[in-house]
């Protein structure tokens, strides 16, 4: 499959997605309260550190190996079953302990269900390995909205009957086990049934990097959460939880789209002696005009997106997504940095650069945390200017991708930026930061900033005009 159409299918599947978590998260925001969702979001963050040992990296080396085999495949299998089993165990073994931590007894089932989806996880796990070292997004497409589905259905079942933060722990659990049924329509003929040892110390070499930078990455994501719960309260953290909810919109829809591909292309590139730095370039260029568009309208649009959204119950949460909005604009010209490390065979600078990154994310959290959600959302952005420069550095000696060239392709993003955000601004003003009719103003900036959008990519020039261009060609010819 091309890179094009691998792109096509995987914005279809995070926008299928992003629909089906936007309808379910306006639901759950009106069944649970700010405590509920606090309470599972805590959960959530200590067990993404067990999540970053969930397959050690396997899952990544099947997908960039350059000369895979069967005993290789034997290994990866063997590791994701066998890991998945331990975090289990260690799930279940912690769970007592951190609910008497946070003085919160919800929190042990949570722990349980969830420790549950560690062992069915691996069903699934390989066989989307290999489809994304394949190519097939068509496959994807389907695993992944089949799983968000059905884990939306359950959260909403399970809220409705006023089950409360458990609620999200069924519904977790549902997704992983739709994924793993979904997975084995597509698992290759021919592909090892049995787990194999003989390879397990290659898989190993890569994965312990790649997870070492997992897990400090995963502190680094979780921090802001874990101290804010600690020093604020459950409360507090519902309210940051729910406006990280509204810019993550962006993560699902574009930066996981162009992220899954970006792995894949960019291994590619390697095995074919192309030009990455290049490709970084262009990469980069694509991510930072959604990502600025989107964080830019979002961070003007923050009030009445969140009334539409999640209701007044949630206007707490409006300044801290401003900020938050700030730190993604702040983190664009770096997101891409992880897919090209790895996928040039450079794994090895990761674990150094995600310390640095962490250290800087945990103590602007720290700092931010003991005046409130808002306070350390300012604070994020400090530690998320410090930490793109760090990602440039590493990928620009790994790949020695064009200064010139990249510089002037984020003068064109932030052109367009400031282009798609100015309907929206106008709005604003003319009516105030928090709107009566939420849904109204919503439509009418939307539709506003998508116009204003194409209109700058085309005047300027920007490289997402290669994109936008035959599109408009077809819907001409369309209707002439």
């Amino acid at each position: 499959m091309t890179v094009r159409r691998s792109l096509v299918y995987s914005f279809i599947d995070r926008t299928a997605s992003l629909v089906i978590a936007i309808a379910s998260s306006m639901v759950i925001a009106r069944l649970l309260s700010p405590a509920d969702i606090g309470v599972f979001s805590v959960v959530m963050v200590l067990m993404s550190f067990l999540s970053s040992w969930r397959d050690f990296g396997a899952g990544q080396y099947l997908v960039q190996e350059p000369d895979l085999t069967d005993d290789r495949i034997r290994a990866v299998w063997t590791l994701q079953l066998c890991i998945g089993a331990g975090l289990a165990l260690i799930a279940l073994a912690t769970s007592g302990l951190v609910a008497r931590f946070y003085n919160e007894p919800r929190m042990a089932p949570i722990m349980w269900l969830l420790a549950l989806s560690y062992l069915i996880n691996p069903f699934g796990s390989l066989t989307y390995a290999w489809l994304m070292r394949t190519m097939r997004f068509e496959a994807l497409t389907l695993m992944r909205a089949s799983a968000a589905l059905s884990g939306a259905a359950v959260s909403i079942g399970c809220a409705w009957t006023g089950l409360g933060a458990i609620s999200l722990a069924w519904g977790s659990l549902a997704s992983i086990v739709g994924n793993a049924l979904v997975s084995l329509f597509f698992r290759p003929r021919g592909f090892p049934l049995l787990p194999g040892l003989r390879e397990v110390r290659r898989v190993l070499q890569f994965g312990t990097r790649l997870t070492s930078s997992s897990l400090i990455e995963t502190a680094a994501k979780g921090a802001p959460e874990l101290i804010l719960g600690k020093l604020q309260g459950m409360s507090a953290v519902g309210q940051f939880s729910r406006a990280n909810g509204l810019l993550s919109m962006l993560t699902t829809l574009v930066t996981d789209a162009v992220g899954s591909v970006a792995l894949p292309m960019f291994a590619r590139q390697r095995r074919e002696g192309g030009d990455m730095g290049h490709a970084f370039v262009r990469g980069n260029g694509y991510m930072t005009v959604v990502c600025w568009c989107f964080a830019a309208y979002l961070g003007v649009m923050a009030g009445p997106m969140i009334l539409l959204l999640y209701g007044p119950q949630w206007t707490e949460a409006v300044d801290v997504a401003r900020w938050l909005a700030v730190s993604m604009l702040l983190a664009g010209p770096a997101t891409l940095s992880f897919q090209v490390l790895v996928g040039a065979g450079a794994a090895d600078r990761l674990p150094r650069t995600m310390l640095i990154v962490a250290t800087c994310t945990v103590m602007s959290a720290t700092w931010g945390a003991r005046h409130g959600a808002v306070s350390m959302a300012i604070g994020l952005c400090a530690g998320t200017s410090a930490a793109t420069l760090v990602w440039l550095r590493e990928v620009h000696q790994a790949v020695g991708f064009d200064l010139r060239l990249w510089s002037g392709t984020l003068v064109r993003s932030a052109v367009v930026a400031a282009g798609t955000a100015t309907p929206a601004m106008a709005g604003m003003l003319w009516v105030g930061w928090m709107p009566e009719q939420p849904v109204l103003m919503v439509a009418l900036t939307a539709v506003g900033g998508a116009l204003a959008f194409v209109a700058t990519v085309l005047a300027i020039g920007h490289p997402i005009a290669d994109e936008i261009r035959p599109v408009l060609s077809r819907l001409r010819q369309r209707q002439g």
